[in-house]
């Protein structure tokens, strides 16, 4: 397996926030989302080649209780399935962060899935029909929220973004107490001044919302 990076923080996104967790990602991906905030797993790819079993070890050294398995997106991994499996043998509580593009038969305590959007449509034409067209896979996302407990996370720039997050939420049939939205942005202001309109939203429709807490704490650092 690629990967572009293993350490040590708190969850900063979603039903988990907060918890200590050591984070595993993966470099690669299928989609190439115009405000990506790991480039070096998708537009540049980076990293190196770890064997599910180097990487259970190094997770397990870290002593945390909680392991997030990221990207990128990790369903795509030659040996996530393995690695999934290794984890929980070593007791660790697994979220698997993915777009809901691709399944893979993993370990999985959380399914973390966050849809991308029209928002995250790349301008570059290399990328932009095949990013659309892949973007939402539904019956996948069927799949995935069928078979393991989850979440599902919309990442928002805009309130025209709400209409579209509530028809694949209805298509879907989610539960709202298991729907998270998320201010778009890398930067802390934007994230505050966004967050601020998301969450009455959520107020209204029942969602739960979600701040980027490392991004609040550490800004737009790689290994936070």
């Amino acid at each position: 397996m690629r990967i572009a990076e293993i350490f040590y923080s708190i969850q900063g996104e979603g039903s988990l926030l907060g918890v200590p967790s050591v984070f595993v990602r993966s470099s690669g991906c299928n989609l190439r989302c115009s405000g990506c905030d790991t480039p070096y797993t998708s537009w540049n790819p980076e990293g190196s080649e770890y064997s599910p079993g180097r990487i259970a070890a190094e997770v397990s050294g870290y002593g945390a209780r909680h392991v997030v398995v990221t990207g990128g997106e990790p369903m795509l991994a030659p040996g996530i399935a393995e690695l999934t499996v290794l984890l929980r043998e070593c007791g660790l509580h697994i979220t698997i962060e993915t777009a809901g593009t691709v399944f893979a038969p993993v370990a999985c305590n959380l399914m973390s899935i966050s849809p991308k959007l029209a928002n995250s449509t790349p301008d570059d034409p290399q990328w932009k029909e095949r990013h659309e067209r892949l973007r939402i896979q539904v019956p996948v996302l069927a799949q995935l929220m069928a078979a393991y407990d989850y979440q599902l996370k919309f990442v928002i720039q805009a309130a025209e973004d709400l209409k579209e997050a509530g028809s694949l939420i209805q298509t879907l049939h989610a539960d709202r107490g298991r729907v998270i939205l998320m201010p778009e942005g890398t930067e802390p202001t934007a994230l505050r001044e966004r967050g601020q309109w998301l969450a009455e939203i959520c107020k209204r429709e029942g969602y739960r919302y979600s701040p980027r807490l490392h991004v609040d704490l550490w800004g737009p650092r790689r290994g936070v």
